[in-house]
């Protein structure tokens, strides 16, 4: 308390001349209507560009939250596209009863693609009708193919993994391979066994076949790189520059193909003797 009344009595002539000069704008700002309009203006836009930093702050804090929500949003849209619906199609008129692909939004929490057998971890898993042998792309093309489930989590076999083998084919030809990963680069992938027949040209854009039974047709994976001959098979191999970054993943989706057992049963009953 002595130091406070010490220090009013120290700086008595400047505490004054404040609460002269406080009283002085006030009552010109009061009696001015020029005065009063400036002063509130400056106010305003004091007040102003502080309610923006909170609002944009609020806005950044929310971004998570938006985020998760887009990717929802392009789950039901992927969905649509993978089931060739109308386009002017509201989506309450559609259910997943009737739909052949499944879409269901992820997050990838873990990614390997420095060695040679690469994997992914996903936050969601058999809670969330997460399944063995379920495609995996996200909104540039395809990450890999769902290897196991927990309660929770799942992994992913990437594309970037030497043991990964995926039909595809040359977009806008009948003519397909098998898509595989050399285990060199994270961002190339190789198709092999594609006949000398085919018509192809580097540029050209690779997608997934008609016969896989994991993804729908036509889902992105890269362009030619370089084609090469395979003197054993005298079949071209073709070195894909993928459309991902596979070193960058964020959202994914899960693609769930409902008649793949109904194809694999009639399949397996025709064939056998």
């Amino acid at each position: 308390m002595q130091q406070i009344i010490y220090f009013i009595i120290k700086n008595s002539y400047k505490l004054l001349f404040l609460l002269l000069l406080g009283i002085g704008l006030t009552l010109t700002i009061k009696s001015h209507s020029y005065h009063r309009s400036e002063y509130i203006n400056s106010a305003n836009a004091v007040t102003g560009g502080f309610y923006q930093k909170i609002n944009d702050a609020n806005e950044y804090l929310s971004l998570k939250e938006r985020n998760s929500e887009l990717a929802e949003e392009n789950a039901r849209l992927k969905q649509l596209l993978f089931n060739q619906a109308d386009t002017l199609l509201n989506w309450n008129d559609f259910d997943d009863f009737n739909a052949d692909y499944i879409a269901r939004k992820a997050k990838v929490i873990k990614n390997s693609f420095n060695v040679r057998e690469n994997y992914l971890t996903i936050n969601r898993g058999k809670k969330d009708s997460i399944f063995t042998d379920m495609g995996v792309i996200n909104d540039k093309g395809i990450v890999g193919i769902i290897e196991k489930t927990s309660k929770n989590y799942a992994t992913i076999l990437s594309v970037l993994n030497t043991k990964s083998r995926i039909n595809a084919k040359i977009k806008n030809s009948e003519h397909f391979g098998s898509l595989i990963w050399d285990g060199k680069n994270a961002g190339y992938v190789q198709l092999i066994d594609v006949p000398r027949l085919a018509s192809l040209k580097k540029g050209d854009s690779i997608v997934t076949g008609a016969e896989s039974e994991i993804f729908p047709e036509n889902i992105p994976i890269g362009k030619i790189d370089k084609v090469f001959i395979d003197p054993k098979t005298n079949y071209y191999t073709i070195n894909v520059r993928l459309f991902n970054d596979m070193t960058a993943l964020g959202y994914v989706y899960i693609i769930e193909n409902k008649k793949k057992d109904e194809k694999k049963n009639l399949e397996t009953e025709t064939t056998k003797k």
